[in-house]
């Protein structure tokens, strides 16, 4: 072992007092980019859901609503008793992925955007002199400029500066709105001890729960924590990595997303509108989501080897109390679920794909507390590039790889539901592209999918 190693030893390291990455957050985004589509909202509570139902909960809210107690994830109903006048807004996920495009096109003419952790978050390397403070500043301060200049003047953001891409992250979420924060290396850790441990990212309520029952329930406890004693409370790497992101060291591997040939699933999930809460009406939705991901996978050039089918099914009172375990969605209804994977050789065309998906939809369980439906997921999985797929001794029956590229041609260019099969008619305009807070839509021709 190397002692002098500073990362085996951060004792023995000398970091300079220089930021290695920006992370800029724009705050309230949902919320603020209708307040710029539509003056009329500015200055206003409003709240963007994404359906016109007192059971769903809000997936934004403007500060001004934000001022009265309402939160993402507060319930409809709520929203309406904390504030009779809150405007309700139908989330369209087109308009904020054109905005989370022109961000990024105005947050590179000030600097290279380096990576996009999610629709409303961007992040940018320094090099050079670029890392020096001063200049970093102006650099945030020039991103700040930029947006409100070539994006809207309601669109804000805080921005954390910091030696690594994980610190960058968590002082981006220190001073909202409009915030600018910088964590440098002499101010560490003891920058870090007056936040809440569900303050570091990937720290949700379950890890909070474990390092509770762990006798760890501050942020100071934790950072008194040396990194053989961090690998034995998380008992993995990631105990070893969190010692040394904390302390301002960059070790490469701070949070990067998988590369673009590392993907193992895409999907699509609905949360079905009061009409389709029945068999009929979910397989409508259940039909267009595959409509949608199979459409995915061939302009992402991949095909698919598994298709899973995730429902949910909304219970009675009397249902739930039946049930020893029963699960609560963020709405408030009470549910029980079912799904079932099928593998398959691999294949991209929708007919396939629909079949499959057929078989699986008659797997569902039967009884009086399966006959409410109110979520459908479809995922496909075990992904390859296309020109990976192992060459078949048949030929393609009913040409259906060109008759899925045809419907693509048409559907990219007059819309994607243009042209599909009839089993997804009762659902054409529903389900959406809804929010996706850590993957921006693709444009494929006319739409976002």
């Amino acid at each position: 072992m190397d002692l002098a190693d500073p990362f085996l030893n951060p004792r023995l390291s000398d970091l300079p007092d220089r930021f290695g990455f920006l992370h800029v957050d724009l705050n309230s985004f949902f919320a603020s980019v209708e307040q710029e589509l539509h003056p009329e909202y500015r200055d206003r509570p409003i709240a963007v859901v994404p359906t016109f139902a007192d059971t769903t909960v809000a997936i934004a809210a403007s500060y001004e609503a934000k001022a009265l107690g309402i939160k993402t994830g507060t319930r409809v109903v709520d929203m309406k008793r904390l504030c009779p006048d809150i405007i309700l807004v139908e989330g369209d996920h087109s308009n904020y992925a054109a905005f989370s495009h022109r961000i990024h096109d105005a947050v590179e003419r000030v600097c290279p955007v380096a990576h996009v952790p999610s629709i409303d978050e961007v992040v940018c390397q320094l090099i050079g002199r670029e890392q020096e403070p001063p200049r970093a500043r102006q650099i945030a301060l020039g991103i700040k400029q930029a947006i409100r200049d070539d994006v809207g003047q309601t669109l804000r953001c805080s921005i954390g500066m910091a030696p690594n891409r994980y610190l960058a992250k968590i002082a981006s979420d220190m001073q909202k709105p409009d915030g600018l924060i910088g964590l440098l290396p002499s101010q560490l850790p003891r920058a870090l001890v007056h936040l809440e441990l569900r303050d570091l990212p990937g720290v949700g309520a379950r890890t909070e729960q474990m390092l509770h029952g762990k006798g760890i329930t501050t942020m100071a406890q934790l950072l008194d924590l040396n990194r053989e004693e961090m690998h034995k409370l998380w008992n993995s790497v990631w105990g070893d990595r969190l010692y040394h992101w904390l302390r301002g060291h960059n070790t490469g591997d701070d949070g990067a997303p998988l590369p673009r040939e590392m993907q193992k699933s895409l999907g699509h999930s609905h949360v079905l509108g009061p009409e389709h809460r029945n068999l009929q009406g979910s397989w409508a939705i259940a039909h267009k989501l595959l409509h949608k991901a199979a459409m995915r996978l061939r302009m992402e050039k991949m095909c698919t080897a598994s298709l899973t089918l995730t429902i949910r099914y909304q219970l009675t009172r009397e249902q739930a109390e039946q049930k020893n375990k029963v699960r609560h969605h963020q709405s408030g209804i009470k549910h029980d679920g079912w799904g079932m994977e099928a593998r398959f050789p691999t294949c991209q065309d929708t007919l396939t794909l629909l079949e499959i998906l057929q078989k699986l939809w008659q797997q569902q369980p039967t009884g009086p507390e399966y006959q409410r439906p109110f979520f459908i997921g479809v995922t496909l999985g075990r992904l390859i590039n296309e020109d990976e797929q192992q060459p078949t001794l048949f030929a393609d029956p009913d040409n259906r790889n060109q008759l899925s590229r045809t419907l693509d041609k048409l559907n990219q260019k007059y819309g994607h539901t243009t042209l599909h099969f009839a089993g997804m008619l009762p659902a054409r305009e529903s389900a959406p592209t809804r929010i996706a807070f850590t993957q921006i839509p693709v444009q494929y021709g006319k739409d976002y999918i």
